[in-house]
């Protein structure tokens, strides 16, 4: 039985405009000890995915299961298996960290949990702060929290909004740790949203892409980046490329990266970098990665076949 099974999912929403479709028939399963990624541009449909599974909203057809549990039917058993966290930071400014916690658990019939709230505590870096009002808290630490409130009736499956939006290095090392832990140690199912696509390349077995509504891959992580046969030059400069390069080059300020299948390739780029007098430093040859294969696929190119678009040939120049 899967963990998480999404079946014909579709979201219909009525603008002034007219009908809007959110999701279209979206189909997949997740397995249990899953860690699974679900990525897409801004108004994918990831959220309202993720909102019709946590009962924040309602499908307007298909069903949705958790361990079996629908949703909709049998909302309140589905409920006890998800532990979902936000994007938004949603906090009660009444009640310390600890009192939020031993709230959250009652929410779910759990009393004497103590034990477990200290060692989310602990593994969170939220131990100092157990006696702290939320309203004192950083922006940072408010999301410790919020992972803790998820956590703390112990799900078996854990739903990750963009946890790391905007927060510190060190923050997203100690979730990364704590959550990796509870899926490898106890089994935890993990359903991860994120924009930071090393992120889900690093800790995700699986991943689904969605494109305004629909699912355009569904793959292994190994799978989808052994298709990344190409290689990716990479430079610095502070001058404008030529035309050609500039077509099929992703720029990030002084930052150009470009697909370069073999060596030939980069000799041809560099030697028609030197052509039209741009200066380069920092030139370096890296494997195509995840984000490669999420341009190339939200681009509307195969993800089965190659990630990058090819460079185009160069005109031969007479000695």
């Amino acid at each position: 039985m899967p963990a998480v099974s999404f079946q014909n999912v579709s979201k219909n929403y009525a603008t002034p405009r007219g009908e809007l479709q959110a999701l279209k028939g979206v189909s997949f399963d997740i397995q249990a000890g899953e860690f699974f990624g679900l990525l897409g541009p801004n108004g994918a449909g990831k959220t309202t995915l993720i909102s019709i599974l946590a009962g924040l909203s309602r499908a307007s057809g298909g069903h949705v299961r958790v361990h079996g549990h629908d949703v909709v039917s049998d909302f309140a058993a589905a409920r006890r298996q998800l532990g979902v966290v936000p994007q938004e930071l949603v906090f009660d400014p009444f009640f310390n960290v600890r009192e939020t916690l031993r709230i959250q658990s009652g929410y779910f019939g759990i009393k004497g949990n103590d034990a477990w709230i200290d060692e989310l505590l602990e593994g969170l870096g939220l131990a100092d702060k157990a006696g702290a009002n939320m309203r004192q808290l950083s922006g940072g630490m408010k999301r410790r929290v919020l992972v803790a409130q998820a956590l703390v009736h112990k799900p078996p499956v854990i739903v990750l909004d963009e946890p790391t939006a905007g927060v510190d290095v060190e923050l997203r090392q100690t979730l990364w740790q704590f959550v990796s832990q509870l899926n490898k140690t106890q089994g935890s199912t993990v359903l991860l949203t994120t924009h930071y696509l090393e992120e889900a390349e690093a800790l995700c077995g699986r991943i689904a892409m969605l494109k305004k509504g629909e699912v355009v891959a569904l793959e292994k992580t190994s799978d989808l980046l052994s298709r990344a046969s190409s290689n990716v030059l990479r430079f610095k400069t502070d001058h404008n490329l030529p035309a050609d390069l500039a077509a099929v080059a992703r720029v990030t300020g002084r930052v150009v990266q470009l697909p370069a299948h073999n060596a030939a390739e980069v000799e041809r780029i560099l030697a028609r970098v030197r052509e039209a007098g741009v200066a380069v430093d920092d030139i370096e040859i890296r494997k195509a990665d995840l984000e490669d294969v999420f341009l190339d696929v939200m681009s509307g190119a195969s993800a089965t076949t190659a990630p990058m678009a090819p460079m185009p040939p160069t005109e031969e120049v007479a000695p």
